[in-house]
């Protein structure tokens, strides 16, 4: 009996010491990889979010910033060549138009043209999602700095000239044709640039969307004084003053060529409707 028992507790203690050292179930140890795993995960995501606290685009997964990093020069915009090209890009329309308008001093005084000029695009019917891209194009520093206190989009055109080219300037004096030719130098740069223009006098308002009007393969469209009935008409009275010309070689050539004609005719007092009208060969430019 003495033997029984002494057996008996000896195989209970045997017992005990299995169940100490015996290893914790695949239950368990499931659990614990879970957690271990939630915990990283997290872990690493509260350390990209504070990383980029500043540029979401960190919160990307290691291996896509490797990837851009490799890859930014896909992403990274051109830089604009000159500060015109700067205010082009910034007020393009998706096919890279803009709308410009011509400003001096006296056109930008304090509730005269220009203030009336800006409210129409806001009171118009589907105007005022043009607004952001208009350039008002200045020829003098009076006009510019009042211009950027109206309107994010302006430019100073290069001119050593400035005193004949900021008065009222009445019309077929010589500052008013030294105006209006300057301001077709400065269209055939922006044609140049490869971008479209709707040129637009400061006192045109903007009471309706002028767009769906347009012939959709017509290069150059111009508005007309006297018009009779036909609008490849050479017999036409065009008014340069609103003007829609698409960029390409051939609209880059028309104004070179009537940009020229201000020298190469006689009269060169005329200014650009009547080169237009009368020496330059008038047509429609079709693609």
């Amino acid at each position: 009996m003495e033997n029984t028992s002494s057996e008996l507790r000896s195989a209970s203690t045997d017992d005990r010491d299995g169940d100490i050292t015996k290893p914790p179930s695949n239950g368990s140890q499931r659990d614990v990889m879970t957690l271990v795993l939630l915990f990283t995960i997290v872990t690493i995501y509260c350390i990209l979010v504070y990383n980029s606290s500043n540029n979401p685009l960190m919160v990307l997964s290691p291996l896509k910033m490797n990837w851009f990093s490799q890859n930014k020069t896909s992403f990274k915009t051109r830089e604009p060549a000159s500060e015109l090209e700067r205010v082009l890009m910034n007020a393009a329309m998706e096919d890279k138009t803009v709308i410009i308008t011509a400003l001096n001093k006296a056109w930008v005084a304090p509730n005269s043209m220009f203030d009336l000029f800006l409210e129409s695009f806001h009171i118009g019917i589907g105007t005022e999602k043009y607004l952001k891209h208009v350039i008002g194009v200045c020829l003098d520093n009076k006009a510019y700095e009042q211009c950027l206190h109206l309107h994010p989009h302006c430019y100073l055109i290069n001119a050593t000239d400035y005193d004949q080219l900021s008065g009222p300037n009445n019309y077929m004096t010589p500052g008013y044709l030294k105006l209006v030719w300057r301001r077709m130098e400065f269209l055939m740069e922006v044609l140049a640039l490869g971008y479209n223009f709707l040129f637009t006098d400061a006192d045109i308002l903007w009471f309706r969307d002028p767009f769906p009007q347009f012939l959709p393969d017509v290069d150059f469209q111009i508005a007309c004084d006297h018009y009779k009935g036909n609008s490849s008409s050479k017999s036409n009275w065009v008014n340069s003053g609103f003007t829609y010309v698409k960029a390409n070689n051939k609209t880059i050539k028309f104004y070179e060529f009537w940009c020229g004609s201000r020298w190469r005719f006689r009269g060169r007092r005329k200014h650009d409707q009547e080169r237009l009208d009368g020496d330059v060969v008038i047509g429609v430019v079709v693609e």
